[in-house]
């Protein structure tokens, strides 16, 4: 694919530079190569198709806003900051875009203020501060106050033909929790803003097909009611009510409304699954034929509607993708996979098209994210950026999704990476679990911690246990109230599946996670010390009782109503359930683990505060003399900067080295 000039020139301002490809590379990218930021994001093409927004790297290392004039490849950086980088971009029409701030130079302990709001026009002027970051001066000139820090973009596709767009302002409680987010319109030129009078305490709202405020979600306690606004008259009527956090038969989640005002959800209608309806508002019913149904997942995704068409959707499945309604759509996707047939490609759309390109995301699990512009008349594919430049795929390892049976017979998913151009037999393991855990786990695409794992010889395993969502009805609710339990369970199946395939040496099984899977590591530690060599902890929750009653050294970001109405159906009730809960504390069995362990914490963590890992680690030292303990001082649940992540991920490979890679006893 040629560069044209205006490429080179993004390319030169990215620093995107790659160095000369090899055919087999011998060597595996350096560590720090897995955990850089990427180089490369945040391209959006305009409503018209005319220009395309980027995000550049500066100077300073710091992110920048560049226009590309599709046109007559010209490029222009439109908006830089000293202290900051550019986050998200939102076009508001195809003249002027929003934006906000956020710094990738500071770990999240040391976050002092709120992302702010900017917008600014294509060719750089008119820039104007819209919301406040705390912390920096504000810039604006307009008669209209700055809009306060809590204000946000509202990630929703507007109408994009005026300078209004729809923004969120978060309310909170005098306990600093979230009580519902008020919605603005706000005009981006001159900072003038007006409410939208809500129905309710609004926790979610949801724009129509003409990009105006016309459903919204209200929540009281834990009842959520899904509430209409009237096109004709402005008033609002419920649609449905339904337990916020244990759903229901009723239940259904908005999902978006088509060209025609058909409101389309999610819901499940008996089947264990979700699927794509559309809801009949004359009747408020659900229509029963589904519009989308997959095979054993649930949807995720959403609806694409192009310039007053339904055109598609896109969807998850083992990896995301595109179900094209439109069969001058499904043929534009053919004509680009066939370009690219080693990749996964979705195709982004601008609103009202007046020029042939479309943006091109294309990945797989061995390939980071690629961006390129297909001129569907032309047929001409051209790349823009790459956001992991480091990384070939050439060197990189498949990774596959297989099913192995729970030892209750639950079919439990699991994705299983074996090192490329291993034998994949009788491999060092690590079992990494995913935290949440009420969430899915992972999907086909390039992950830098699975991929650094292979390539330093481990075969790595991550079980969908039960209790993970986006595997049906069935799936989920069997991970009630399991913490420790039966989903503990699953993962330990995942494990001596490995070992039962071959692929697994028995004497070099490490279990490792972060959030709710470090608390699994530990748990695994306690139930199965004959299967696991050792344990690696980030984050970890270390108690179940802790998340319900706190520290006075610092506040958990978990909300009260999540603690009083989702925690006791899904996790436990901490009266009814207290023995459960003493039986699967790690703290309180920590003098039954005796294999190496590693702990590392986050002291600005809100989430899993410091003191789940401090209280862990006075446990556990007394009785185990292989126990290495880190706390990163400014990070938060997770580590945000790349210097963090390097430094824990060397400590990973040292520790692993030394108990089931080539530097163990059992090697």
């Amino acid at each position: 694919m040629p560069v044209p000039p205006f490429l080179r020139v993004i390319l030169l301002l990215a620093c995107l530079c790659a160095p000369p490809a090899m055919a087999q590379p011998s060597a595996p990218p350096p560590l720090a190569a897995f955990f850089a930021n990427p180089e490369f994001s945040g391209a959006l093409l305009a409503p018209d198709a005319r220009r395309l927004a980027v995000k550049v790297n500066g100077p300073n290392k710091r992110d920048r806003l560049a226009i590309v004039d599709l046109r007559d490849n010209s490029i222009k950086v439109v908006a830089q900051f000293d202290d900051a980088d550019v986050g998200d971009i939102e076009w508001v029409n195809p003249q002027r875009l929003a934006f906000n701030l956020h710094d990738r130079q500071t770990a999240s302990g040391d976050v002092r203020y709120g992302p702010g709001l900017y917008a600014v026009n294509a060719d750089g002027s008119q820039l104007r501060q819209l919301a406040s970051r705390s912390g920096a001066p504000n810039l604006s000139t307009s008669i209209y106050k700055v809009l306060p820090w809590h204000t946000y973009l509202s990630s929703q596709r507007g109408a994009q033909d005026s300078d209004a767009i729809y923004v969120l302002s978060t309310v909170f409680t005098a306990t600093r929790e979230v009580d519902y987010q008020a919605l603005l319109q706000l005009d981006t030129v001159t900072g003038r803003s007006t409410p939208v009078t809500p129905p309710g305490k609004v926790r979610r709202w949801l724009l129509d097909q003409r990009g105006e405020p016309r459903l919204a979600v209200t929540r009281e306690g834990h009842i959520d009611s899904v509430r209409y606004r009237d096109p004709a008259s402005g008033a609002w009527r419920t649609l449905a009510q339904f337990d916020a956090y244990v759903g229901g038969a009723e239940a259904f989640t908005p999902l978006g409304f088509g060209p025609d005002g058909t409101l389309y959800v999610k819901a499940r209608l008996g089947s264990d699954t979700l699927s794509v309806h559309a809801y009949d508002l004359a009747s408020d019913s659900i229509v029963p034929a589904p519009l989308i149904a997959l095979d054993g997942y649930d949807f995720t995704g959403g609806l694409i509607v192009r310039d007053g068409k339904l055109l598609g959707a896109g969807y998850l499945e083992e990896s995301r993708a595109t179900r094209w309604f439109d069969p001058a759509m499904a043929a534009l996707q053919a004509r680009i996979d066939a370009l690219m047939p080693e990749t996964r490609n979705l195709v982004s759309l601008a609103a009202r098209p007046a020029t042939p390109f479309v943006l091109v995301q294309s990945f797989s699990d061995v390939q980071p994210m690629r961006y390129a512009l297909f001129n569907g008349e032309t047929g001409r594919l051209t790349a823009i950026g790459d956001s992991q430049p480091q990384i070939q795929a050439a060197q990189m390892s498949a990774q596959r999704l297989v099913r192995y049976p729970a030892r209750d017979g639950l079919s439990i998913p699991a994705w299983l990476t074996v090192p490329k151009n291993s034998t994949g037999k009788e491999l060092p393991l690590v079992v990494l679990v995913h935290g949440g855990p009420y969430v899915r786990g992972a999907e086909r695409q390039w992950d830098g911690q699975v991929q650094f794992l292979a390539s330093r010889g481990y075969a790595v395993l991550q079980p969908e246990y039960r209790g993970s969502t986006g595997f049906g009805k069935r799936h989920f609710r069997a991970g009630w109230k399991q913490w420790g339990l039966k989903m503990q369970d699953d993962i330990a199946d995942g494990a001596r599946w490995a070992i039962a395939q071959g692929i697994a040496d028995p004497r070099r099984v490490c279990i490792a996670g972060a959030s709710y899977g470090g608390y699994a590591t530990l748990m695994g530690l306690i139930n199965d010390p004959d299967l696991y060599r050792c344990g690696i902890d980030w984050v970890g929750v270390t108690d179940i009782g802790l998340m319900y009653t706190g520290h006075w050294s610092f506040a958990s970001d978990l909300s009260d109503d999540w603690k009083q109405y989702g925690m006791p159906q899904l996790i436990g009730d901490p009266l009814k359930d207290a023995a459960q809960f003493q039986a699967t504390s790690p703290i309180a069995q920590a003098a039954r683990i005796t294999q190496p362990l590693l702990l590392a914490y986050g002291a600005a963590d809100k989430r899993v505060p410091l003191y789940h890992g401090k209280q862990f680690h006075a446990a556990v030292k007394p009785h185990n003399p292989d126990v290495e303990w880190v706390v990163y001082e400014d990070e938060g649940h997770g580590w945000y900067l790349p210097a963090t992540r390097v430094d824990f991920w060397q400590r990973v490979e040292k520790f692993l080295d030394r108990n089931i890679g080539p530097g163990s006893a059992s090697q």
